[in-house]
């Protein structure tokens, strides 16, 4: 876009176009969106057959929401949630996700650390899918969507991946059993591999497809802790008995120097697949 084209344009477009602007009116409805989405899981958990609706329709209006603003607002095509491959690419980040997990899960029943003492019902995996959709949708809508993007669009793709890993990873100092240990972990190992997920298509969808299925993996199959929040029954009826910094503690796994490890060299692998595509960007005073 030449200087005159962007000089013709009138100051309240450029404004609302303004990557800050994005930042704070877009991420600040969505954040509060997502408060409301919490206070409804909470309040619905013990009745998953609703709550999960419940969830799937608001995340589907906050997708809305941030399509509408892209393209009312922003005037733009918003490929990063444009619908073609969408299966795919959500089925291989849940894929990727549940894999990361479930190998970390290995490893510690493997050290005799994580063990399994039975079963519970089938009907144990449904309430945690709740949690697992709100998170997958909200959180890579503000933290990808909104926050990497708006700090890409700027400073380029590396300080995009420094500033949603830091922020993701201390925002989660808000739970109830956080610690700093496990918030810097998640901005390692998390924020990099879905900051690397979503650069590798450019789209939200593969990052979706992550955070939802690890999440439920942890919760409602190895019945663990989600990033300091208090440890539900899963299928698994688990007994985790070691180390802190092999089983992550009151914090989950997350904090685990075993899925750091598994996390991090993913995102790392995809992160260099990205670097190959083409698809970082410099900063804009480099474009």
């Amino acid at each position: 876009m030449t200087d005159t084209i962007v000089a013709a344009q009138p100051l309240w477009f450029r404004v609302l176009n303004f990557p800050l602007t994005r930042l704070i009116v877009l991420g600040g409805v969505l954040f509060y969106f997502m408060g409301k989405a919490q206070s409804f899981l909470e309040d619905y958990f013990d009745r998953p057959l609703l709550n999960i609706p419940i969830q799937i329709g608001l995340g589907l209006a906050a997708i809305a929401l941030y399509v509408a603003y892209g393209k009312f607002i922003e005037r733009r095509e918003v490929t990063e949630l444009s619908t073609p491959g969408l299966a795919g690419e959500w089925g291989v980040g849940a894929m990727i996700g549940a894999g990361l997990y479930t190998a970390s899960a290995v490893t510690l029943m493997i050290l005799g650390i994580y063990k399994v003492d039975g079963f519970n019902p089938l009907m144990f995996l449904l309430p945690n899918l709740a949690l697992a959709i709100k998170s997958g949708i909200f959180e890579e809508l503000i933290f990808r969507g909104v926050l990497f993007r708006s700090v890409e669009a700027v400073f380029g793709s590396w300080t995009g991946i420094v500033v949603s890993s830091l922020v993701f990873g201390l925002l989660h100092l808000m739970n109830p059993g956080a610690t700093i240990g496990g918030a810097i972990y998640i901005s390692i190992e998390a924020g990099l591999l879905l900051a690397a997920a979503y650069l590798v298509t450019r789209r939200l969808w593969i990052c979706m497809g992550f955070h939802s299925a690890w999440n439920y993996f942890q919760s409602a199959v190895f019945s663990g802790a989600v990033s300091g929040t208090a440890a539900t029954p899963g299928l698994l009826k688990a007994n985790i008995v070691g180390p802190e910094l092999l089983t992550g503690g009151s914090f989950g796994m997350e904090h685990s120097v075993v899925a750091l490890v598994f996390c991090t060299t993913a995102g790392v692998i995809l992160l260099r697949i990205a670097i190959r595509r083409g698809h970082l960007m410099p900063p804009m005073w480099k474009r």
